[in-house]
């Protein structure tokens, strides 16, 4: 049976039971971060599967991504935080898309989109020490009053208060999370009393139970990545979820010596059979991991062999017996013996998180349960 030409594989079940098991190791609520496509996985199918997990709000980045979540049938409550200079709010307002306010002008905005005795649901971001975006300490005050008077005449309804961690040290998270809870009490003397305060992602909800607080934004924790160096998936309990892999495009036998892709990075160290592999960095596959990304074809593990071009990259696979067709996986569930997301970015000196979250539109995207 011919392996599909390139195609990564989404195993929802996988994000349901990750979600779940977050929540049930955090013991609060679960916003699960779906924004940048679900990290690559599908923001329409990865919502479905996070709501089923148990995960009570969805978070993205921008109004236009909640904006196609409404438009695809999600109709859970959901939070954009990242806006345009300048942006109105209207789309969002009708459509029931709660904001993330970091400034004045944000918040004015938010206000203005609301129509009739309906307010503009807002979350309040706090900025405690990331450096991005966020009301600062000294603003607080002015914000603060401006949102408790628009509160008061049904402009604008505080749901939320949130900030984000960097994930520097235990140290400097608890001193972010030692600022948030000034920036609470400092909303509660205003009269602001939001229903959820939410600081921790996936690494704090696991690490520090002190700043999962009401809720907690889990991102690459619900695709069963890790974001720990010293600790895999399957330490913390999670699935991976996406599986890369593509079909041999083309089989060749070539003497000792022969130079491979640009620049022949990789001459072969005797009579060799080549692999071609129809994936590239128009794919999302890595330049930077020219030479040392790892591969699985036909249950042995192989590396790849010269540079990464556009389209796609070759793999010396010696003497093992290779046809076109043949599955070759580039990463998935390591504990199955695949390569892992991981690995990938270990190899181009880089996170987890852009190895999946890269992975072009001209990869089709299977979901399975």
């Amino acid at each position: 049976m011919t392996a599909p030409f390139r195609e990564a594989t989404i195993d929802l079940d996988a994000i349901a039971d990750n979600t779940r098991h977050l929540r049930r190791l955090t013991g609060v609520d679960v916003i699960g971060v779906v924004k940048a496509n679900a990290y690559g996985h599908g923001a329409a199918d990865a919502a479905v599967a996070t709501l089923g997990g148990g995960a009570s709000r969805l978070g993205v980045a921008t109004v236009p991504e909640a904006l196609d979540l409404r438009r695809l049938g999600i109709h859970a409550p959901l939070l954009a935080w990242l806006h345009e200079p300048g942006q109105r709010f209207h789309d969002a307002a009708e459509a029931g898309i709660e904001l993330g306010i970091s400034s004045l002008d944000q918040l004015l905005a938010a206000a203005d989109a609301a129509s009739g005795t309906t307010p503009v649901g807002v979350h309040l971001k706090f900025e405690t020490g990331l450096s991005r975006n966020g009301i600062a300490p000294g603003d607080w005050p002015h914000v603060l009053a401006e949102a408790a008077r628009l509160e008061r005449i049904g402009r604008i309804r505080v749901i939320g208060l949130f900030s984000h961690l960097s994930n520097t040290s235990p140290d400097d998270d608890r001193a972010a999370l030692a600022l948030f809870l000034d920036g609470v009490a400092a909303a509660e003397s205003f009269g602001i009393h939001p229903e959820i305060r939410h600081l921790a992602a996936t690494a704090a909800a696991i690490d520090l139970p002190e700043t999962r607080l009401d809720a907690v934004r889990v991102g690459v924790g619900l695709y069963g990545l890790s974001p720990f160096d010293d600790r895999t998936s399957a330490d913390l309990g999670l699935r991976p979820a996406m599986t890369l892999r593509g079909a041999v495009a083309a089989v060749r036998r070539v003497p000792e010596g022969t130079g491979v892709s640009y620049g022949y990075a990789h001459r072969t160290d005797g009579e060799r059979t080549l692999a071609l592999v129809p994936l590239g960095y128009a794919d999302g596959v890595p330049r930077q991991a020219s030479g040392r990304g790892p591969v699985l074809i036909g249950g042995r593990r192989h590396t790849v062999a010269g540079r990464i071009a556009m389209d796609q990259f070759v793999v010396d696979v010696g003497d093992q017996d290779v046809a076109v067709g043949d599955e070759v996986i580039l990463f998935g569930d390591p504990t199955l013996g695949m390569p892992s997301a991981t690995d990938w970015a270990d190899a181009a000196d880089t996170i987890n998180y852009e190895i999946v979250t890269r992975i072009g539109n001209r990869v089709p995207r299977r979901s399975v349960s």
